[in-house]
């Protein structure tokens, strides 16, 4: 029986999908009808091991190991996808870098860091969306119809001490969401983003673990206290991937226990 989230075979790429929230959006899509899921991780195995798992649950998928900050690499990316299922439909920019940098800079005050820092999270965070974008849109455009959903962080709403090149990275990705909805929605192509806060990966637990006591004050800033979980963001990627979101495009939907408010 056909529901209003049903993908209908569609295709999707689901950058950054080897764990956490990139593995439940790729396990969803593929258990909510996708025709294909293109596995992307910069690490194969852990893009080998979701793929399978797909397929284990009945679904299909490859594994595509890529660097999305390479835009050579992504497009080959693309063309793998599109020659193992047919051009992409929907394209999830998932991977993202929130703290690894070359000097462990991360929460150093920013006018402490430098370049080198700041391309860590540029690549990733914005450069990655851009060439995901570019390399799927024009089969997107051939094929007049397709969904371009981008991960960002409230970090990128609201801003974030000592995570100030994330922040903005962020805010540019969801920026270049917003442009690209304006210039593709003759084609029948739309562009949301999802911003989420603290989800709960095995990095979050053991930070809290190791100060509880800082933990439990991060929690009181949300509304719902508790960590996101990531079928939370995956449930609401499959809404904007579907059909069900039709008349929906160039929007930012905060999934993130009410850490933020956005009106």
């Amino acid at each position: 029986m056909s529901t209003v989230l049903d993908l209908a075979g569609r295709v999707a790429l689901v950058t950054g999908a080897g764990q956490n929230v990139g593995r439940q959006i790729a396990l969803h899509l593929a258990a909510h009808g996708a025709g294909g899921v293109v596995v992307n991780d910069f690490f194969a195995e852990r893009a080998e091991a979701v793929a399978a798992e797909v397929v284990a649950r009945g679904g299909k998928a490859i594994a595509v190991q890529a660097d999305v900050t390479d835009l050579a690499g992504v497009k080959a990316m693309v063309t793998r996808g599109t020659e193992a299922f047919g051009s992409v439909d929907i394209l999830v920019n998932n991977a993202g870098n929130a703290g690894a940098t070359p000097t462990g800079s991360a929460r150093k005050p920013f006018w402490e860091t430098g370049m080198a820092d700041w391309h860590s999270f540029l690549g990733v965070n914005l450069h990655g969306p851009l060439n995901c974008a570019a390399a799927c849109i024009p089969g997107m455009i051939e094929r007049q119809w397709g969904h371009i959903i981008t991960i960002i962080s409230d970090a990128g709403r609201v801003g974030e001490a000592r995570l100030e090149v994330y922040s903005a990275a962020k805010a540019g990705a969801a920026g270049l969401t917003r442009a690209l909805a304006r210039s593709l929605a003759r084609h029948n192509i739309r562009a949301n983003n999802v911003a989420i806060a603290a989800m709960n990966t095995p990095a979050i637990q053991a930070r809290h673990a190791a100060n509880p006591e800082r933990a439990k004050k991060g929690l009181e800033k949300y509304v719902v206290r508790r960590l996101g979980e990531p079928h939370d963001v995956a449930n609401m990627v499959l809404f904007l991937a579907c059909d069900a979101s039709d008349w929906i495009t160039g929007q930012t939907y905060p999934v993130n226990g009410g850490f933020s408010f956005a009106m």
